[in-house]
Parts: C-alpha cells; sequence; structure tokens
C-alpha cells in the first residue's frame, strides 16, 4: 500500500484493521491509495485487483485523494456475500470522512464495514 497521505502511525493502525477485517471476513483485503494519473478509475481499480494472489476471494479498495475517486472491486466469492450496494454504503461513510480531512479514519470504518457485509 502507497503511503499516500498517510503517516507511518495511521498506516500501522490500517494494517492491524485489515488484518482483523480479513479474519472476521475471511476475505484478502488490499489497499491502494496513491494517484492513478490519466487512468479511468474503475479500469485501474480492476487491473489493480487482477493482480492479487486470490482475487475470486479478494477485496481491493482504490483511493486516489488528488482526483477524490474511491473505487471499491470485489471478486467472485466475494460477491455471494458482499452486495454493491453494500461496498456503495462503506464507499459513502470513506467519502464522508475523507471530505472532512480524515483519509485513515474513513479507510478504517470503510474497510469495517466491508468485512461485515462480506462475512460468510
Amino acid at each position: 500500500m502507497p503511503a499516500g497521505s498517510l503517516t507511518s502511525a495511521e498506516q500501522a493502525a490500517l494494517d492491524a484493521t485489515i488484518r482483523a477485517a480479513e479474519q472476521e471476513c475471511r476475505a484478502e483485503i488490499s489497499v491502494f491509495v496513491g494517484p492513478i494519473e490519466g487512468h479511468d478509475p474503475h479500469t485501474f481499480a480492476t487491473s489493480l485487483h487482477n493482480t492479487l494472489v486470490l482475487p475470486s476471494r479478494s477485496i481491493l479498495v482504490m483511493v486516489d485523494p488528488t482526483m477524490r475517486v474511491v473505487e471499491v472491486v470485489t471478486g467472485g466469492e466475494i460477491r455471494r456475500h458482499l452486495t454493491d450496494t453494500e461496498a456503495a454504503l462503506a464507499v459513502e461513510e470513506m467519502t464522508r470522512s475523507f471530505g472532512e480531512g480524515d483519509l485513515a479514519g474513513g479507510l478504517t470504518r470503510g474497510i469495517r464495514l466491508l468485512a461485515e457485509h462480506a462475512r460468510a
């Protein structure tokens, strides 16, 4: 996960959140924070997701703070439990926090929501 605008303490806390969320929902969760420079956000996020070790069991959260873009891409197995509506609610929660200048908090809340809904 590129550091983006996260401090080392925020990144460490986010890593702990990701590990706990992965245990809760039994999925792999990856986060990319950084510029996507000239790429279509959905296409870029999908290409990142496709490089993961187990894309069918993975959730990717991609955030470009400069473009103010958030994308969530889920694998086929995850979509059995996590609907597009539930993923959109997590994105809404994240963007609300991002709008308040809280990148780390928004990611934390969004990841927790995604894990909660992705639980089998």
